[in-house]
């Protein structure tokens, strides 16, 4: 997609904007990609208990396929998991991720998160996972990065209504801009509007307590899933930095085109 004058942020070094539409409209050297509920959440606690991720963006046989032709372990829907009789099957929920155990790879279905992330890597960008857990830890990463020039463009994912329209997260406006307030404290400028917006309202936030009472956390909640919102709402608790790098994320330190 080509962005309309102004819609690519151009002008400005540090970029956001919502979505697979927004991600496409602002080009840039580095992307961050935050699914706070819960695609790079659970994608954070799988690099930090060492399994690799492989991100996919459909949820059907074609899921199965991927992680058979990659040697990987499916994660399959919380709802279906819960059906299962083994109950230590591994699910999207990011709570049965951190209790799991003997796994190294792990295919993770995420329509909406992976389409962004591989859509961004199409583009040319380096692409980033960040969740309130490690949105420290890639700040911390991309800081020099952005100090010596490149751009960086921090993509909120948000979540859909019933008729598959964007529906803006305030979760992931938090997490974007977690990313964002952890690069403006390390001395980076030339924000744009949009992401000054998004850096305010994570330094506004009450975390992780305003987390709580979101839409989609008072709806994971209602379904038997409170674990996976306090491990969400945990902040700047990890030192991951996923990088896509192919078909899979990887901890930053271990493939580091910029090293």
């Amino acid at each position: 997609m080509d962005a309309r004058p102004g819609h690519d942020q151009a002008r400005h070094r540090v970029r956001c904007e919502w979505g697979p539409t927004g991600a496409a409209a602002i080009g840039s050297d580095y992307a961050v990609v935050v699914d706070v509920l819960s695609f790079t959440t659970t994608l954070t606690v799988a690099l930090e208990a060492g399994i690799e991720v492989f991100p996919f963006s459909w949820k059907d046989a074609r899921a199965a396929e991927h992680a058979v032709r990659h040697g990987a372990t499916l994660a399959v829907g919380r709802f279906e998991a819960l059906g299962r009789a083994d109950a230590r099957h591994i699910s999207l929920s990011p709570a049965s991720i951190a209790a799991a155990e003997g796994i190294e790879r792990l295919v993770l279905p995420s329509p909406n998160g992976s389409t962004i992330a591989f859509g961004l890597a199409e583009a040319g960008a380096t692409v980033l996972g960040a969740s309130l857990r490690n949105a420290g830890a890639v700040a911390r990463w991309l800081a020099a990065r952005v100090a010596a020039g490149a751009s960086v463009a921090v993509v909120p994912a948000g979540e859909r209504w019933p008729d598959d329209t964007l529906r803006p997260a305030v979760e992931d406006l938090w997490g974007a801009g977690a990313v964002l307030a952890g690069l403006v404290d390390h001395g980076i400028e030339g924000l744009s509007p949009e992401a000054r917006v998004a850096e305010h309202a994570f330094r506004a936030a009450r975390l992780p307590d305003d987390l709580s009472e979101v839409a989609s956390a008072v709806e994971l909640a209602a379904a038997g899933f409170q674990d996976d919102v306090a491990v969400a709402g945990a902040v700047d608790v990890s030192d991951v930095v996923p990088l896509l790098t192919g078909a899979s994320f990887v901890p930053a330190t271990r493939r580091d085109p910029a090293e």
